[in-house]
């Protein structure tokens, strides 16, 4: 009975009702694939404008990197020449501390000299004392 049914559904000269079901199906398959194409554009569109805002952020991003690579190369050679002053600087007080100790051994007289700290080694403490920043609550009001 049922492919009888069948037969009457799926032929052109069947009952009113059923063309109607099959015509509302129809409509009803059209309009889902419309909103399903619909939402794939809305989809490639959303995905295509985030491509470009992470490719945009990526450039931005390589852009400071590369600055900050040119400041630490810069920094880099500010402290070698640094460095290299300070051994200069230490290799003359160290002439001085000895020409100081030549006439301490001339002329009799206690000379005070001091000693001569190695910056290189204990880079983490100063060889001159760090003075405190004083603030006061007045300072923040301008």
């Amino acid at each position: 009975m049922a492919s009888i049914q069948r037969q009457a559904s799926s032929g052109s000269d069947g009952s009113p009702v059923i063309d109607e079901r099959k015509r509302k199906r129809m409509l009803s398959n059209r309009e889902s694939a419309r909103r399903s194409r619909m939402r794939k554009q809305k989809q490639m569109e959303d995905l295509t404008s985030e491509a470009s805002r992470l490719q945009i952020s990526s450039g931005q991003i390589r852009q400071s990197l590369n600055a900050k690579e040119q400041a630490y190369v810069q920094m880099e050679s500010t402290n070698d020449v640094l460095r290299a002053q300070i051994m200069e600087l230490t290799d003359r007080l160290r002439s001085l501390n000895a020409v100081l100790h030549v006439i301490e051994e001339v002329s009799g007289l206690a000379v005070d000299i001091p000693e001569i700290p190695d910056p290189l080694m204990r880079p983490w403490q100063h060889s001159t004392p760090v003075q405190p920043i004083t603030a006061s609550a007045d300072m923040f009001l301008n």
